[in-house]
This record gives C-alpha cells, sequence and structure tokens, in this order.
C-alpha cells in the first residue's frame, strides 16, 4: 500500500518526535505507512553518536538530544524535512538500501534543474559540488523506521557555522536557492514525496520480481 502523505507545514522538533516515536511503538500489521512533510523552528538535533564537541558555539537555538543515528545538524525554515514511518519489511528494504533511496530521491529532485548531486558512502547526505545540501538520520525499531531526510531550500544557513554538520568540520553547506532553484518549497516538497514512494514501489517490485521461482 502506497504511504500516506501528511503536509504538517511548519511544527515544533520535540512534539514531532514523540509523535513519531508513538506512531512507530502502536504500529501493528495493519498500520499504514506515512511520509511526513514539514520544516521546523530553528533547532539543532544531535544523533546518538554525536558528540558534544561538534557544536562549536553556543546559540539561543535550542540543542535537542535525540534517538537517531548520526551527530548533529540544524533544521530551520525554508528547509524541507521528510519523515518516513515505514516497515522496511514489506519494503524489502535494509537500512544501507533505505539510506540509498532517501539519497537518490533528492538527486531525482535536483536533476531536471541541471543540479548535479551525488551521495557519499563514508557520509551518508547528497552533496552537490562538495556541499552538504540534505542530512539523512534513522531509527530503526522492530523492522519499522522513523526520522529521514532535511532538504536546504532556501534557509538561513549561517546556523550551520556553529557546528561541525554531521560531525564533519569544516563541511560546507548549500541550498536550492544558491544553485538557482527558484521553485516554490511546496513544489518541491510534492515532488520529492512522489519520488520517495516512487523509488520505495520499484525497488519492492525488483525484489519480488527477484523471488518468484523460475
Amino acid at each position: 500500500m502506497v504511504p500516506l502523505i501528511k503536509h504538517l507545514g511548519l511544527v515544533e522538533y520535540q512534539q514531532t518526535w514523540q509523535a513519531m516515536k508513538q506512531f512507530t511503538s502502536a504500529r501493528n500489521v495493519d498500520t499504514r505507512d506515512e511520509i511526513w512533510l514539514l520544516h521546523h523552528f530553528p533547532v539543532y538535533t544531535q544523533g546518538l553518536a554525536g558528540k558534544p564537541e561538534h557544536l562549536l558555539h553556543a546559540s539561543d537555538i535550542p540543542v535537542v538530544k535525540i534517538d537517531r543515528g548520526g551527530q548533529i545538524t540544524y533544521h530551520g525554515p525554508g528547509q524541507i524535512v521528510a519523515y518516513l514511518m515505514l516497515d522496511l519489511r514489506y519494503w524489502k528494504l535494509n537500512v544501507r538500501g533505505l539510506v540509498r533511496l532517501m539519497e537518490q530521491a533528492v538527486i531525482d529532485l535536483l536533476a531536471p534543474f541541471g543540479v548535479i548531486a551525488q551521495g557519499r558512502e563514508e557520509a551518508p547526505g547528497v552533496y552537490v559540488d562538495g556541499a552538504k545540501i540534505a542530512a539523512l538520520g534513522l531509527k530503526i525499531r522492530n523492522g519499522c523506521c522513523y526520522h529521514g531526510l532535511a532538504f536546504n531550500v532556501d534557509m538561513d544557513l549561517a546556523p550551520f557555522a556553529y557546528i561541525n554538520p554531521c560531525g564533519f568540520a569544516g563541511l560546507r553547506v548549500t541550498q536550492a536557492k544558491d544553485l538557482g532553484i527558484c521553485a516554490p518549497q511546496s513544489k518541491l516538497e510534492r515532488q520529492l514525496a512522489q519520488n520517495l514512494i516512487e523509488l520505495l514501489q520499484q525497488h519492492r517490485s525488483e525484489k519480488s520480481a527477484k523471488q518468484l521461482p523460475m
């Protein structure tokens, strides 16, 4: 079944994180997957592997220690966040496969605008000319995932200078606006959701075909 897409607008981080955890804890075999599209008020999130020294300067932006993998990143208005609440068993996906799929959804989003982007095996995310435009992080519980990806569209990038983004000192960060992409955020949001669903369906179909008896 195709995931239910929810457009939530500008929301607080803490309440959204709690809602993701509650959704995942309460789900059963009949629960429909969901993809939440939104953006957050300014917040730093620090993953399970996060080290305090990657926050370089104190500011009035709150730091929230959370349960996804990875280090520290920044969320703020003008950034599309896609949270994926998926049953990985249904989609025949492992964590590495889902990471690659999320990266590809962003790569495919940028391609029609003439922007060439790529992932990195050693540092999950999407990069354009070495600058990070999308960050990824997941939590897996009982075969289901939550958290997801954050794609920079038209935001204040200054808060990234106060951290080592995703744990990498000196990592440059970019956004769609600075690459000449002027499409409305709502349009990019819808296209990103469509890309994610199409890639999920494609992956499941390919895996199912390989499992058919000869």
